[in-house]
């Protein structure tokens, strides 16, 4: 039996918290036909958008089948990118990673790409690979996160976790993840396997203009005897083995971040 079975009440609220509608209202962020996020219905008053060299406006008001929203004009790319700096001069963008995530259609089809800092006041909806290190022994390895980090600083994770950039696929993300985090190639790894997937809906922990609309698709693996995870991008503090009993604990107490306390808990800890 799991050992997270006895703690009905903690999964039921755990999972109740993964699943949360905005605290504000939101209206469609529209291009073309498609709907590829949401806003606050006033985000964009507080931004200066410049229109396009051509002069035709990027962004507009419009209702669709009696729903009002805001739709983008031309390139898409383009236009989210023109659109990323002004919210980052309004100082409504997250921490600037330069790092580009794909913005798709309702079958996954990639429209174009968006700087990863304004996804979430946009509502834009993102992807993310996580990665379980058991040892041979049963016990994980799970790493502590660094205290700079900006999101969930000084909190246990599962061996590996970040988001899918518009450059890679799920399996890209997952190998150049798993170094940069963990120090490990794949082929040094035994038993990689897919184990599922989470979906998280709900707004960001700043209580902001934000909503967080992200897949997890989480993998599992046996990390050899005598091999060792090593932090290569600085965001790591450390590693730790930890045996299932106190994996638990440390859940209970609110130690692990809310994706990894979901995938263990869908792992069947």
């Amino acid at each position: 039996m799991s050992l997270l079975a006895p703690h009905g009440s903690w999964l039921a609220a755990l999972r109740q918290d993964a699943d949360r509608p905005p605290l504000r209202p939101r209206v469609p962020l529209w291009w073309r036909e498609h709907a590829i996020g949401s806003v606050e219905p006033q985000l964009f008053d507080r931004i200066r958008l410049e229109p396009a060299p051509d002069g035709r406006m990027l962004l507009s008001k419009e209702e669709r089948s009696g729903v009002l929203g805001w739709a983008l004009h031309g390139e898409l790319t383009a236009t989210l990118a023109a659109l990323a700096f002004a919210l980052r001069d309004a100082g409504i963008a997250h921490a600037w990673r330069n790092e580009q995530l794909a913005v798709l259609d309702e079958e996954g089809t990639v429209l174009g790409t968006v700087e990863r800092a304004v996804v979430r006041p946009l509502g834009i909806p993102t992807r993310a690979v996580h990665l379980l290190g058991f040892a041979p022994d049963g016990r994980q390895w799970v790493q502590l996160r660094s205290l700079t980090k900006p999101n969930d600083p000084g909190l246990w994770d599962t061996l590996m976790g970040g988001m899918v950039p518009a450059c890679d696929t799920l399996a890209q993300a997952l190998e150049r993840e798993t170094w940069e985090e963990a120090g490990l190639q794949l082929s040094q790894l035994t038993g990689l396997a897919h184990g599922g997937a989470v979906t998280l809906r709900t707004p960001t922990g700043d209580g902001g203009p934000g909503y967080v609309g992200e897949r997890i698709d989480w993998y599992r693996c046996v990390v050899p005897e005598g091999l060792v995870p090593a932090n290569q991008d600085g965001e790591v503090d450390e590693f730790r083995l930890m045996a299932a009993q106190e994996i638990v604990q440390r859940l209970l107490a609110g130690q692990f971040t809310r994706e990894a306390a979901l995938i263990l808990a869908e792992a069947g800890l």
